[in-house]
């Protein structure tokens, strides 16, 4: 099977989302590609990525994701890299942001739309969130 993900928001709900697919998705041995665009680019940022915003009034989430054990948005990063996710910075979004391939966690390749139309293109299943 072949995934395409669009990650274009940036919160933590958002991170749980596209990184909760994307690694069950390669655990089956499927090929995957995120494509992180706008406010996305915060779901691979060094630092942004470790400190996500909740949505407010979902604060007891945190609590049900420790219970639950739930690893946190920076372990399953780490996780999808290892599992081979590719992981593509919109090119177009980082020059608007002023933004580097530097800011960015190790692994990351960049790359515009087309990058990602020409991969998707013979995707079995391609998702946005």
């Amino acid at each position: 099977m072949k995934m395409a993900i669009i990650a274009a928001n940036g919160g933590m709900f958002d991170a749980y989302k596209v990184f909760n697919i994307a690694t069950a998705a390669a655990a089956t041995d499927a090929e995957v590609e995120i494509f992180f665009t706008f406010e996305g680019l915060n779901l691979i940022h060094k630092e942004a990525h470790k400190n996500l915003p909740m949505p407010t009034g979902t604060e007891h989430f945190q609590e049900g994701f420790k219970k639950n054990n739930v690893p946190p948005v920076d372990e399953l990063v780490s996780m999808a890299t290892e599992m081979g996710v590719k992981m593509i910075a919109c090119q177009m979004t980082m020059d608007v942001m002023s933004l580097e391939k530097e800011h960015f966690i190790e692994g990351i390749d960049v790359g515009g739309a087309v990058t990602f139309l020409t991969y998707a293109k013979d995707a079995d299943v391609t998702l946005t969130f």
